[in-house]
């Protein structure tokens, strides 16, 4: 007998749901994460593992390392399969997985996510100068802690020389987020507000907005929230959601594979710069002007596919 007690929820209740389901499985992976992580790391680092602060400690960034890989699976791949099979009873389906991607559409989306390179720096480099209003001050000082926190600990996890550990970080920081985090915002977020508002437009765009609001980084939110609706477009066009966890993979694993050869003193470290400099503003306007053009192509090529879900 098939499981219906969750179908025909409101996108308001399924919303709520998705919540609950995301935090309950989040603080069981964590839990499970922490038990597992005994036996590998030993009880006393486990248990100091909140005050951790010490990140050229290669233990801890192991550590660290590991319950990141558990919270991506318990925060972002599990509760969208679970989400699907509970609200449509057929995950490939809802998640979109189910159609494949054509060639020429991989081939655009790469090169799509090469040239956004100097146009997300240019509005990344904009957004870092924020500032809030003297009244905000605390609320300002601890943001640019939070910033510098996390900016500290993906150095950390980046910083690797050897080729094996290469391969873990673009497990952890690319495939990993791509497929999770479009399942998550894309599949199942960004479906419940275009059935909600009845727009895929709105869709996104909300979507989106979560997207870049829960890396809880707000002097690179304007960037990610961009990124998020390119992927969220990708998605509507292409009828697929592999297209987005492609371009996100390439967008995550470009920015790993150039840590590594910077570290490794095999590429010069001005590459990070480009878009992001004063003088910037040509290289920035040609950048957008590919990328429109690109995403104008990968629009034409899946003519046909687009998404039609606002009534399903």
């Amino acid at each position: 007998m098939s499981f219906t007690a969750f179908r025909g929820m409101t996108p308001f209740s399924q919303l709520i749901f998705s919540a609950f389901v995301i935090i309950i499985s989040f603080i069981l992976f964590m839990f499970l994460g922490m038990l597992a992580a005994i036996p590998l790391f030993g009880l006393e680092s486990v248990i100091s593992m909140p005050t951790v602060t010490n990140l050229n400690d290669p233990e801890s960034i192991r550590l660290l390392k590991f319950l990141q890989v558990v919270q991506s699976f318990g925060l972002f791949i599990i509760p969208p399969f679970v989400l699907a099979w509970m609200f449509y009873g057929n995950t490939d389906k809802a998640l979109f997985l189910k159609d494949k991607v054509s060639n020429p559409s991989v081939l655009l989306v790469i090169v799509m996510v090469l040239f956004t390179l100097p146009v997300i720096n240019f509005i990344g480099e904009w957004n870092s100068q924020m500032q809030l209003p003297e009244w905000l001050s605390n609320v300002e000082d601890w943001m640019k802690d939070a910033e510098e926190r996390a900016e500290d600990i993906t150095k950390a996890f980046l910083k690797t020389e050897t080729t094996g550990g290469l391969i873990f970080n673009l497990f952890m920081i690319a495939v990993l987020p791509a497929i999770g985090e479009e399942l998550l915002f894309r599949g199942v977020i960004q479906r419940i507000f275009t059935q909600w508002t009845r727009s895929y437009h709105w869709g996104i765009w909300i979507s989106a907005i979560l997207f870049s609001a829960l890396h809880i980084q707000f002097y690179g939110f304007v960037p990610r929230l961009l990124l998020g609706v390119l992927f969220g477009y990708l998605l509507v066009w292409s009828g697929t959601i592999w297209l987005p966890i492609i371009a996100h993979f390439f967008n995550n694993a470009f920015a790993v594979v150039a840590m590594f050869l910077i570290d490794n003193k095999m590429l010069n470290p001005a590459v990070e710069e480009i878009g992001s400099t004063s003088d910037s503003y040509y290289a920035a306007a040609l950048s957008f002007i590919i990328v429109a053009f690109l995403m104008w192509l990968i629009k034409k090529e899946n003519k046909g596919r687009e998404l039609k879900y606002i009534n399903t």
